[in-house]
């Protein structure tokens, strides 16, 4: 299969107007900081671009930032101007037609960044096997990937690796799509449904206990979004299988815990994060406002506070005293104990 997709990247897509479905395509409503980024990338990178979402969180200056399946480079260059010329950003891809694209205009892009030397690099190998690319241990602050892991056959090992390389606090933030349900093998076979980025999409509720198993407790969704397919011919042939582009943020943080526990702590956003000065997401659930106390469970507490976020929040409260599970989490007490909505509380 990952000849088959070298084939289908290298050979078959020539650019993105190439794709018969819309799960690798830009995401709408770019943010307008984005926008001036983007148009100083070169034409060529634009045009074979084939991810399904954005990565790029917040607070990258000065990072070192690895792309999975970076292509002909367009995060990798607009990330290279958000980490600024003291950070790094590192492609991997295992398709040499398109780091060829990538690397031919490395030197365009130093100029218009105004770089006195270039703060990119790209590697050919395999997402699955970094330790192959003298990638070092706990050698990169922040992992992304853009609708590539779908492709990896062995998903477990690029989660396994990416905890390997990531810093202590570090982080993996990608987008990638998942299925309603596991996708029968008749489908995985077949060749553009895979190049697609369709039939090698992970059952979402296989995916969690995956991250969950190498490292990653506390998966958090951050964005979603379902995908259309107008191809009838590959309509036809997925049936009623749904599909969903959506992006998730793991922590490289141990001892997490398995559900959102109550300590009685709290966080206030100082509003101090470029480009988010009235609130600052977390993921779907965690919208947390400038200035305003917000309970958080101790995962979420952990999230902010042992990572690079700590110096834009205000901290409460410990883990010393525990209160039970936030109802509504979804993993909350199953037993009806006549307790009012009041009483109950909110959900973190």
């Amino acid at each position: 299969m990952q000849e088959t997709v070298q084939k289908y990247y290298g050979e078959t897509l020539s650019s993105t107007q190439d794709l018969q479905t819309n799960a690798c395509c830009p995401a709408e409503g770019l943010p307008d900081f984005l926008k001036p980024l983007l148009a100083k990338v070169h034409d060529d990178v634009l045009a074979r671009y084939y991810g399904c979402g954005l990565v790029l969180p917040e607070l990258l200056d000065g990072l070192t930032i690895l792309d999975l399946g970076c292509g002909a480079g367009r995060d990798v260059y607009v990330l290279s101007q958000l980490v600024g010329e003291h950070g790094q950003v590192i492609g991997v891809d295992m398709t040499e037609e398109q780091l060829a694209v990538a690397r031919q205009h490395e030197t365009y892009h130093q100029k218009a960044f105004g770089y006195k030397h270039s703060n990119v690099r790209f590697l050919h190998g395999y997402i699955e096997r970094l330790d192959e690319l003298d990638l070092a241990d706990a050698s990169v602050d922040m992992i992304v990937s853009n609708c590539v892991i779908n492709l990896a056959p062995d998903k477990a090992a690029v989660l396994r690796e990416a905890w390997r390389v990531l810093k202590p606090g570090g982080e993996v933030y990608f987008s990638d799509v998942y299925s309603d349900r596991r996708i029968p093998a008749a489908l995985t076979n077949d060749p553009v449904l895979y190049g697609e980025c369709l039939s090698g999409a992970l059952y979402w509720n296989d995916f969690v206990p995956l991250a969950r198993a190498h490292g990653f407790t506390d998966p958090r969704l951050v964005d979603d979004r379902p995908i259309t397919i107008d191809n009838s011919e590959l309509a036809r042939k997925i049936g009623n299988i749904r599909f969903y582009s959506a992006t998730y943020r793991l922590f490289k943080l141990n001892s997490l815990e398995l559900a959102c526990e109550d300590h009685g702590q709290s966080v206030v956003y100082r509003g101090t994060i470029l480009h988010h000065p009235h609130a600052f997401i977390l993921d779907k659930h965690h919208f947390i406002e400038t200035g305003k106390q917000f309970p958080v469970c101790g995962n979420t507490w952990r999230m902010l506070h042992d990572t690079r976020f700590i110096d834009h929040f205000d901290f409460y409260g410990n883990s010393d005293q525990h209160f039970g599970i936030f109802p509504g989490c979804g993993m909350s007490i199953p037993f009806d104990d006549g307790a009012s909505s009041e009483q109950k509380g909110g959900c973190c």
